[in-house]
């Protein structure tokens, strides 16, 4: 454990991570604990220094790594325990090394493999061959040879090659030739590109027809693109470095005598090993390695866009009209209640080929009066610019608030087995409507229905490791769930399943412990259901709510497991826990007064008195109307330096994507976003932010919209 802690705390320093010792030692100790990080940085910070989820994520990333690197590395090290003759010196490096591919440079020559050319030079006894070629004599490499002609290797030529076989072996399997090698094509070397036999018809590639650059540097979006058209057969994509000077450099290290008439069989065996096998090699590992940091930067990213956009804001407790616009099959369109039940659903064909637009208009004012309407939600898909103007002709006898919702991934809902089980006895446009209607209300509760990667907010979400993005996502979505928390009596299961320490095992349990035995009163209720133990408890309890229950602090972010303290804290005040619940003069007076806490109750103490004086907060923001540029409908309508609203639809390591109301997508490259350098978009923007940009430039060829960010709304 100390080494990890070590390791762990060189390798955060080293990314310029300030964060102390004893603070990785407490948050790897809660983790072995089976502790959760919301969990950890609610209701342990005062054991972690105040680590957070960011913190915590990163922690819990550099460990596992580290682990899967330890358990390598004492496989490695019983292997060659059950060998003999090996040197303990070697076995050292072994146990104090963290850099992976030092370790499997060491073990190379002793890994298992299949029998190649050298075993058999050396079973046929031309070993000794080699290692007077290798000590540089003054005797011809041929002269040598003669004396070790056999059956097997019946001339010069064939003992010859035998033995350069052999000493290429030797040349392989020397780790500094492999580390002085690997760094300088890491450092020098270039990934080329060029047109392969596929056919590109929407020339997505042409940038990458012929191209060269960095393998360091290249930034992962560009990496992933090149990485897709290799995959599709459209680009051919290979790495190249001039290697002339490190060649030179280990050959002067290896000729110890220039006038030997074996130095050009040596250097032979120097350049074909490194050109043949340890080069290749590098390369292959090398890419792989730029495909996993570019995957994880953009898995990174489309994380945090994920977690953003499950904090939107929402709408709560009203009646929506929910509209899924479309023009030859009509407009869907739903009325939902303040808890989001569907109670009325219809077609309405304002648009082209019917363009019923008085009669639709007419069946919207009634739905709105008839169902008492407060919101109305537009799919911000096809016809959405349209279905919006006709709503905005409609007269209204009530304050009825429009908004556009992102509808991605509702398809994907629509036809899933949750929307069937959901809505049986509807289809699937009905379905659709539903839930841009409640992505209003709570996009949280509704968007985790839905398949993370399928809401269209990431980039190359299908060219990356699967098993990666679904890690990373689910991780997202726990951390954004918690930290707003859930209802307990009212969350369905799919959010429920988010919860610290619960899952979807349990989250089903729970909701037929509902259906069974009605509301739960109170938290410790929860220990009834099955499957839910006591530390499940532990790490669920403060993330879920109970209104109107027995214990008044169920309906706070406050953990069970410090009711004592607030116990404490009303009986100072003479007064009872009820009478604390966002009583400002009351908790100021708690904040005043000696109260007698040990130490770890008082290190809790402000995050609890901040619970009571804001008791059922949501640290989301609440929702507000936007609207478009009405006279831009069509990327024909724009013109260079217009100002326009916009909505952050996507956020990659280059930019922001930007609706700006008509079909094409707008982007803020990432120079373009300040006055001041930045490395990352979210540094400024967040998806479904409201912005204002400017318009830069138009290519209507390729519908390319270029952006720069003038203010955020």
């Amino acid at each position: 454990m100390k080494k990890i802690i070590t390791q762990l705390y060189n390798e955060l320093q080293s990314d310029n991570y300030r964060i102390q010792e004893w603070q990785l030692k407490q948050a790897v100790l809660l983790f072995d604990q089976g502790n959760t990080i919301p969990f950890i940085s609610r209701y342990r910070k005062e054991q972690t220094g105040e680590l957070d989820e960011v913190d915590l994520v990163k922690i819990q990333d550099s460990l596992k790594k580290l682990r899967i690197l330890e358990k390598r590395k004492n496989t490695i090290l019983e292997k060659l325990g059950e060998l003999e003759g090996i040197d303990s010196d070697l076995i050292n490096k072994i146990v104090v090394s963290w850099d992976k591919h030092e370790i499997e440079d060491l073990y190379l020559p002793y890994k298992p493999r299949k029998q190649n050319k050298a075993d058999i030079a050396i079973k046929a006894g031309l070993e000794p061959l080699a290692k007077m070629i290798m000590a540089q004599g003054d005797t011809e490499p041929n002269v040598l040879a003669t004396r070790f002609v056999c059956s097997h290797y019946q001339t010069n030529v064939d003992v010859l090659n035998g033995a350069l076989e052999i000493i290429m072996r030797w040349f392989t399997e020397r780790p500094s030739w492999r580390k002085k090698l690997r760094t300088f094509i890491w450092y020098e070397g270039l990934i080329h590109g060029k047109r392969a036999k596929a056919e590109d018809p929407k020339e997505k590639f042409k940038d990458y027809y012929e191209f060269s650059e960095s393998l360091k540097k290249m930034p992962p979006h560009r990496f992933l693109a090149i990485k897709r058209g290799d995959r599709l057969g459209i680009l051919k994509i290979s790495v190249k470095a001039d290697l002339s000077l490190v060649i030179g450099d280990i050959e002067s290290k290896v000729v110890k005598n220039r006038t030997s008439p074996t130095v050009p069989f040596i250097k032979t065996a120097i350049k074909k090993v490194i050109s043949k096998t340890i080069v290749p090699s590098i390369k292959n590992e090398l890419l792989k390695e730029k495909t996993l940091w570019a995957e994880e930067q953009s898995v990174e990213v489309f994380a945090k866009n994920i977690y953003h956009l499950l904090l939107a804001a929402p709408l709560p407790m009203h009646r929506i009209l929910a509209i899924d616009p479309a023009y030859r099959t009509g407009c869907k369109i739903v009325c939902l209640n303040e808890q989001g039940d569907l109670k009325h659903n219809e077609t309405i064909f304002p648009h082209a080929p019917q363009r019923e637009f008085k009669q639709s208009v007419s069946k919207l004012q009634v739905l709105v009066n008839s169902y008492k309407i407060d919101a109305i939600a537009i799919g911000n898909g096809t016809a959405s610019r349209e279905t919006e103007f006709m709503v905005k002709k409609c007269r209204f006898n009530r304050d009825v608030k429009v908004f556009l919702v992102d509808e991605s991934g509702a398809s994907v809902y629509s036809a899933s087995t949750i929307g069937r089980r959901e809505f049986p006895n509807y289809d699937v446009t009905v379905r659709g409507a539903v839930s841009i209607g409640r992505r209003l209300a709570d996009p949280m509760a509704e968007l985790v229905k839905i398949d993370p990667k399928a809401i269209g907010v990431g980039q190359y979400q299908h060219d990356i490791d699967q098993g990666l993005l679904k890690q990373k996502l689910d991780e997202s979505v726990m951390l954004a769930v918690n930290n707003v928390g859930v209802n307990l009596n009212t969350a369905s299961p799919y959010l429920l399943r988010y919860i610290s320490g619960l899952g979807e095992n349990i989250a089903m349990q729970i909701e037929s412990f509902r259906k069974d035995n009605g509301k739960f009163l109170e938290r410790n209720e929860l220990l009834k259901v099955k499957g839910l133990g006591k530390k499940a408890f532990e790490q669920a309890a403060g993330f879920l709510r109970i209104e109107d229950g027995k214990e008044p602090l169920d309906a706070t972010t406050i953990h069970p497991e410090s009711y004592r303290i607030v116990g404490k804290i009303a009986k100072s005040l003479k007064c009872n826990i009820a009478d604390l619940m966002a009583n400002e003069e009351l908790l100021n007076q708690a904040k005043e007064k000696d109260l007698s806490f040990n130490n770890e109750e008082f290190k809790k103490l402000t995050d609890i008195l901040e619970a009571l004086e804001h008791p059922g907060r949501d640290p989301r923001k609440p929702a507000k109307v936007f609207e478009f540029n009405k006279n831009i409908r069509s990327i024909s309508d724009l013109k260079a330096d217009m100002i326009l609203p916009g909505i952050v639809t996507n956020i990659v390591k280059f930019g922001a994507f930007v609706d700006i109301g008509i079909k094409e997508n707008g982007l803020i490259h990432l120079s373009n976003m300040a006055d001041r350098y930045i490395s990352d978009p979210l540094e400024i923007v967040s998806i479904h932010q409201q912005v204002i940009v400017k318009v830069l430039e138009i290519d209507v060829a390729r519908k390319r919209i270029g952006l720069s960010l003038e203010a955020n709304k």
